[in-house]
């Protein structure tokens, strides 16, 4: 089985070129990683640049102008050619040492999608808001779609490649979360978690995402759900 690992790009110069060695550094199964740049200013395009040189393999995606992230995946998907996808952030938040372990639960058959669940597993330095943020976004989702999920938000989200190739994505930034679960949920596929551990950072440390993203991801839960 071939995996295709989608890592969105947006100023993460300190960091981009590490969770590239932690995702090559994965061992037992064939990995495709592309790598899409969404209009970065600080220097990791240059960083992206000297990896493709380096790795002639890669594939490695510019967009030229800021879109957010659901807009950079929606990108990233386009040149994937895997059996299954997972996106990385480009940050450490996430351990792609964790991969084997949805690939493992997936090799179980009972269900066609897996995520990966911060709070089954181990988190460190989420602050209230994020946990709390979360916590409340799972169980709209469980709410509304009669699911019994632990950790909607995870970036951690194992999907067939057919599924990724030809879903269509309209959420540009951090609601992709949110719309890619409803489509799954609504396609039929069924989600199963395992455990995962999580890093969180700071905003200054240069975390994205704010609680306005989580007010549209609540509007982009009820989207999809009822329209």
């Amino acid at each position: 089985m071939k995996l295709s690992v989608v890592i969105p790009v947006y100023n993460e110069k300190d960091t981009v070129e590490e969770i590239f060695d932690r995702v090559l550094s994965v061992r037992g199964v064939e990995l495709e990683i592309v790598l899409v740049d969404d209009g970065s200013t600080d220097g990791s395009i240059e960083v992206l640049q000297k990896l493709k040189e380096q790795q002639p393999q890669l594939k490695v995606i510019f967009k030229g102008v800021n879109s957010g992230k659901g807009a950079t995946l929606r990108e990233g998907f386009r040149h994937i050619t895997g059996d299954y996808v997972i996106v990385q952030d480009a940050d450490l938040e996430y351990d792609p040492g964790d991969y084997l372990r949805l690939l493992d639960e997936l090799k179980s058959g009972k269900a066609q999608v897996i995520y990966g669940s911060r709070f089954s597993g181990t988190y460190e330095d989420m602050s209230n808001l994020h946990y709390w943020g979360n916590k409340l976004l799972t169980l709209m989702t469980n709410m509304l779609f009669g699911v019994m999920l632990t950790d909607m938000e995870t970036c951690y989200k194992l999907m067939p490649g057919d599924f990724a190739r030809t879903v269509e994505i309209e959420s540009s930034r951090f609601n992709f979360e949110p719309e890619i679960t409803a489509k799954i949920l609504k396609a039929g596929l069924k989600i199963r978690e395992v455990p995962i551990s999580y890093k969180g950072r700071t905003h200054s440390e240069g975390k994205k995402i704010t609680w306005k993203d989580g007010m549209s991801a609540i509007l982009t839960l009820l989207k999809f759900r009822f329209l």
